[in-house]
């Protein structure tokens, strides 16, 4: 073979450890996955921080922990700051993934290996690439292609095919063969004699059973449990398999019309819902097919509530359920606190839909035979009180202090810097730095060129010796008819007309440190740790037995509830429950909003005649509420809906022109973060004629009204 190609792993192999090459291919270094597993233990990666250096692209080919979940540590600890490659779906959802796992943990831990920013920063300059789509690397990697093809196994997952001089190296882990709800299977066997194939050993001694057999056995014994008063707790990854898992339930709910609730946990439940039913290109011929016939999204839940918090959970109905909750592994996330509370119920079922990873706490209880007892910690954040909350804010006055005082000192430095020893300044301007702006934050990020403005308060420029407004001389070309003018720096792309379409980050589905603190307490608080000795399996008798044998033996802590008894393991909430009166209700006007319904409610807190807290009619008339239009829509969407509805449409100048006269656009803050936080506006422009109430009516449609 003329092209030099080798192999260095660096984790994964004879083991079940996160996946992580280096490829290189005469001389160019390829990182080929980026895997950590759940116990995010950085010794693992000591391996990957003697090379990051020396990368020069990464290609990643699953959106999970175990192909990607080492990234934000490396990009921020480990040096490693080569492009990176991967499919849209991978990117996406290995964002969220990555979310999940940090605000699992951070939620009750001093988790501190890398942050959302840091996150953010490793996915920011990710190049996607479509399948079978060739990629000529540049610079240093010239004469190099790589191009991404179908992997199956999970949505975007892919086999990477690298091509140098007319020879293949191609990279398949993980890949599957069957075509199943959502996706199809691999096209390994399309490639013809590579070069060199890398694959992996992870399945080779396990029969896999049929995908129907597979799956009546995945229904039977779930439907056996709720028909028997139990829930089902399926431990799941955050946006991998669990989507086959949420299609088998979702169709087979629908198709025998059944009625017990099933939930889908974890923090970006949603945010992943929404990204999955702009994916379906990447699915399986038979979705795509049937969304082109139907207009019907696969991933459209009806019967799957999701949530974002186990608070949520744990306000809905005693009765049986299902919820699928990350983490699949059970080392954090709401899948471990509540499998503590359901696992020594005889009832309920926790059901493993794939194998554990090495030494954590699913695999132990995958064990043939099942143990008896396992330990777990429980940890939980609790507010800090007294002397310790009083330290808490002593140290932040003092750290405030110190930053305050630092800055002075660097003010004072430039400004003797800018003044020099003569005092040929006068009375200096006084400026109040926290009402300073750059240019670039007034200007926004959509400007290309200058703009004359107004600056409230400004620095000083080092070679200027008095004070003087922002001037910047035009350099700009001319020619015989005048200027000469870049139409880029006029033109808004239509994606940046869409703004808050995602439930949870910024324009790009980002979540920031302040979007978190909507889901996380960020109440001055400690982490305290409980360690707890759960019985998952026994008679009553044997429960007892083994009970009082670890407390006298084990530890001083053993949780063995009984039958409809919780115990609260989380944290310390202040909640108050209010009912709903009566008198109230009777007079409430609800309005249909797509499945659900929605209504105003004027009332205050008051007394019922039990003495529980009740929510009863205003004494005095409520004020009158403005209309209010709910829902969202794109521009693209709307261009698209006015076009088959006769009215002759185009972009231009960043709003839609519509006929002859009218002109729709759609405003907001740019830079509002947190996922349709910021105010939207959609403006429509025109003189009163027949098109304009024509083109509103339209409009108007695209809304629901309360």
């Amino acid at each position: 073979m003329g092209t030099s190609v080798q192999v260095k792993p660096l984790s994964g192999v004879y083991n079940e450890n996160p996946l992580s090459y280096v490829v290189s291919i005469d001389g160019f270094n390829f990182l080929v996955d980026c895997g950590w597993n759940d116990h995010f233990d950085p010794s693992i990666l000591e391996p990957l921080s003697r090379v990051a250096s020396s990368i020069d692209a990464v290609l990643l080919s699953y959106p999970d922990t175990l192909h990607l979940g080492a990234l934000p540590y490396a990009v921020k600890q480990l040096g490693l700051s080569a492009p990176i490659y991967s499919t849209e779906p991978v990117h996406r959802l290995g964002l969220l993934t990555m979310y999940d796992q940090y605000l699992s943990r951070k939620q009750v831990s001093e988790f501190d290996l890398f942050s959302l920013d840091d996150i953010d920063s490793a996915f920011q300059g990710v190049t996607r690439l479509t399948y079978s789509q060739n990629y000529h690397l540049p610079e240093k990697g010239e004469g190099i292609v790589i191009a991404p093809h179908v992997a199956g196994h999970l949505l975007g997952g892919t086999v990477w095919r690298i091509t140098k001089d007319g020879e293949d190296v191609i990279y398949a882990v993980d890949f599957n063969h069957r075509k199943e709800r959502h996706l199809n299977g691999t096209l390994l066997e399309s490639f013809v004699r590579p070069a060199v194939l890398i694959t992996d050993a992870y399945n080779a001694l396990n029969n896999q059973p049929s995908r129907r057999q597979r799956d009546q056995e995945f229904l039977d014994v779930i439907l056996k449990t709720l028909r028997a008063e139990g829930n089902v707790l399926l431990p799941v990854d955050t946006a991998g398999r669990v989507l086959e898992l949420l299609l088998i339930l979702e169709q087979y709910w629908a198709q025998n019309h059944l009625t017990y609730p099933i939930f889908f946990l974890n923090y970006v439940a949603s945010s992943t819902i929404d990204y999955v039913k702009s994916f379906l290109e990447w699915m399986s011929d038979t979705i795509a097919k049937s969304f082109e016939h139907t207009r019907d999204n696969a991933f459209l839940l009806k019967h799957i509530t999701l949530l974002i918090n186990k608070s949520d959970l744990e306000k809905v109905p005693d009765s049986p359920k299902i919820v699928l909750a990350s983490m699949a592994s059970l080392e954090a996330g709401s899948s471990h606190d509540i499998f503590v509370e359901w696992a020594a119920d005889a009832k309920n079922l926790v059901l493993f839909t794939e194998r554990g990873q090495f030494g954590t706490l699913a695999r132990m209880l995958q064990a043939d035979p099942p143990p008896k007892a396992v330990k777990v910690t429980m940890s939980k954040r609790v507010p800090l009180v007294g002397d310790e909350l009083a330290a808490y804010e002593e140290e932040q006055n003092r750290i405030k202090k110190e930053e305050a005082l630092k800055a002075s000192l660097v003010k004072e430095e430039e400004s003797k810097a800018s003044h020099g020893s003569d005092d040929i300044m006068g009375d200096a301007m006084v400026v109040d730095a926290s009402s300073t702006r750059t240019l670039s934050d007034v200007v926004g990020r959509h400007s290309g060129a200058y703009r004359d403005i107004f600056i409230d308060g400004f620095v000083l420029p080092s070679s200027s010796i008095a004070p003087m407004f922002p001037f910047y001389e035009n350099s700009s070309e001319w020619d015989d008819f005048g200027e000469t003018i870049n139409p880029d720096d006029y033109i808004i792309k239509e994606e940046d007309m869409d703004q808050g379409a995602m439930q949870v980050g910024d324009l790009d589905g980002k979540l920031d440190e302040g979007s978190a603190s909507l889901i996380l307490d960020t109440t001055p608080s400690k982490v305290i740790y409980n360690e707890l000795t759960v019985l998952v399996h026994g008679s009553a008798e044997a429960t007892e037995h083994l009970k009082q044998h670890c407390l006298k033996n084990v530890c001083p802590h053993v949780y063995a509830p009984q039958i409809e008894e919780t115990i609260d393991v989380t944290s310390d909430l202040c909640a108050y429950k209010v009912q709903l009166s009566e008198k109230l209700m009777s007079n409430v006007l609800f309005k249909k909003l797509g499945d659900y319904e929605v209504a105003w409610i004027d009332a205050e807190v008051g007394k019922s005649e039990s003495g529980t807290l009740s929510l009863l009619p205003l004494s005095k008339p409520a004020p009158p509420h403005k209309t209010v239009f709910v829902g969202d829509i794109k521009l693209a969407d709307l261009k698209q809906f006015l076009s088959s509805k006769g009215v002759q449409v185009e972009f231009g100048g960043g709003a839609l022109r519509c006929g002859e006269y009218t002109t729709i656009r759609k405003v907001g803050d740019s830079t509002q973060k947190g996922g349709g936080a910021g105010i939207q506006q959609i403006i429509l422009e025109g003189p009163l004629i027949e098109e304009y109430y024509k083109i509103r009516d339209h409009l108007y449609s695209q809304f629901y009204s309360v």
